[in-house]
């Protein structure tokens, strides 16, 4: 290659260069940049029960008896009462799923039944589906829930005079041998996925 040839090539290459630079210049000078700020508030989540945020509370059903029912602060076959399970999501900017469990269910007099919305239930286990629910972010209804459990401890039950005898028979039994009965409720609260 001749020396005529390789400054060509040389100058070519600088002015490629040299008109790269320039434009690139030209072109910074039209760029612009915008700034600004991304802010999103946070909803506020507000779960409790019974007016606490501890989600176990020991029932003792000797406490919730009508006190025209109650025989020396124990229950028996002939007393009755009820219990209330308040689920609170005023302060919750959220909806909320609640989901009502019944644990360490211990000593259950057989013949003890509950009620809920009118409907009777053999052991407090049943009532765990139809006691949980929803509560929307914004429930017309209000966003607390009070649940109302009723009990029973029939005097006699059963429709024939041997069923009543043999009903007797287990009651007497469950009044000897059961101290007490007791029970865990757990409720615990979860958010609604919101909707796109």
């Amino acid at each position: 290659m001749t020396k005529k040839r390789k400054a060509i090539i040389v100058l070519v290459v600088l002015l490629v260069a040299l008109i790269a630079f320039i434009g690139g210049q030209a072109y910074a000078k039209y760029v612009s940049e915008v700034r600004g700020n991304g802010i999103a508030e946070v909803a506020t989540w507000s779960f409790k029960v019974n007016g606490q945020n501890e989600q176990v509370e020991k029932i003792n059903l000797a406490s919730t008896c009508n006190n025209e029912t109650l025989v020396n602060n124990k229950i028996a076959p002939g007393t009755t009462g009820s219990f209330n399970i308040i689920v609170d999501a005023t302060d919750s900017e959220v909806g909320i799923n609640y989901n009502i469990t019944f644990t360490e269910e211990e000593n259950k007099p057989s013949n003890l039944k509950f009620f809920y919305n009118e409907q009777e239930y053999s052991s407090i286990k049943d009532l765990e589906e139809d006691l949980s629910g929803t509560i929307d972010a914004n429930d017309e209804k209000g966003k607390s829930r009070t649940l109302n459990i009723k009990w029973e401890w029939l005097y006699e039950t059963g429709e024939t005079e041997e069923e009543i005898k043999a009903n007797d028979l287990i009651d007497t039994k469950d009044g000897t041998n059961i101290e007490n009965y007791t029970f865990d409720v757990i409720v615990t609260g979860t958010q609604v996925q919101p909707h796109a």
